[in-house]
């Protein structure tokens, strides 16, 4: 990647909270088509981290580049208009509305008369399922009876329909089963295979080693270390959450290189 822009860049931030740093001066940049993993204990300071790049918190120092350009995001508005787009565990739906009417939500597509256009909004989302999922069926059921996965398919295809370009992932496979799981997982390749970064907030290492191409650690607001996953094992990381200690590197033969 040498020469080449990151997507994001995060640049030595900081957030306190009532006199206690909750983020200190950390850095991460994430690349197009890229998965990094962003883990460590509650209170450790990911989220928040996170949360500062998606606008949901304002960092008291530091500096944000998109695409090499300094980005200034005060707020979830702000990040969406730099194509930054979150999907939280809860995952934000309206549990009565189906499908068509939560991708659209606050959005909605309306006719020359500005009435709400539901047939048109309802061959978009099918249009966008059909590429991300193509066995979702359930159109017109309230996201209520959707299981997990479909649920989180109907979040990703928002943030998709709506160019994202970053997308932010918290715990996307928390409480889903062994299928539902996979089938995130092969939607989170779809979205690398369009270009899209990905920052994945999880606690699940099993996770991250499957999903990511890089991990990035905090403990106590500070940055323990970034590793390419293929360079770690499960130890290594767990050691880095719990210790807050870099994996140990062989020392290169002599006359190496």
């Amino acid at each position: 990647m040498e020469g080449a822009t990151p997507l994001v860049e995060m640049r030595d931030i900081e957030l306190s909270f009532g006199g206690v740093k909750a983020v200190d001066r950390v850095s991460l940049d994430l690349w197009p088509g890229e998965v990094v993993g962003v883990l460590g204990h509650n209170g450790a300071g990911k989220s928040t981290l996170i949360k500062i790049l998606s606008g949901a918190y304002q960092m008291d120092a530091g500096e944000i580049r998109i695409d090499g350009a300094r980005a200034e995001i005060n707020n979830p508005r702000d990040a969406r208009a730099y194509n930054i787009e979150t999907i939280y565990q809860q995952l934000a739906l309206a549990d009565n509305l189906d499908a068509a009417a939560n991708l659209f939500l606050g959005r909605e597509i309306v006719n020359a008369f500005g009435l709400v256009d539901d047939s048109r909004m309802e061959s978009e989302t099918r249009k966008i399922m059909g590429r991300l999922n193509p066995n979702f069926r359930k159109f017109a059921m309230p996201v209520k009876s959707l299981s997990g996965g479909q649920r989180q398919s109907v979040a990703i295809a928002r943030a998709v329909y709506f160019n994202a370009r970053i997308l932010i992932m918290d715990e996307p496979t928390a409480a889903l089963g062994v299928q539902e799981t996979k089938m995130v997982a092969e939607l989170i390749q779809d979205l690398k295979a369009r270009g899209i970064g990905i920052f994945l907030i999880s606690h699940d290492v099993h996770d991250v080693m499957d999903l990511c191409d890089r991990i990035m650690v905090m403990k106590n607001g500070q940055h323990v270390g970034t590793e390419r996953v293929e360079d770690v094992t499960d130890d290594d990381i767990l050691s880095m959450i719990i210790l807050g200690k870099k994996p140990e590197r062989a020392p290169e033969p002599e006359g190496a290189g």
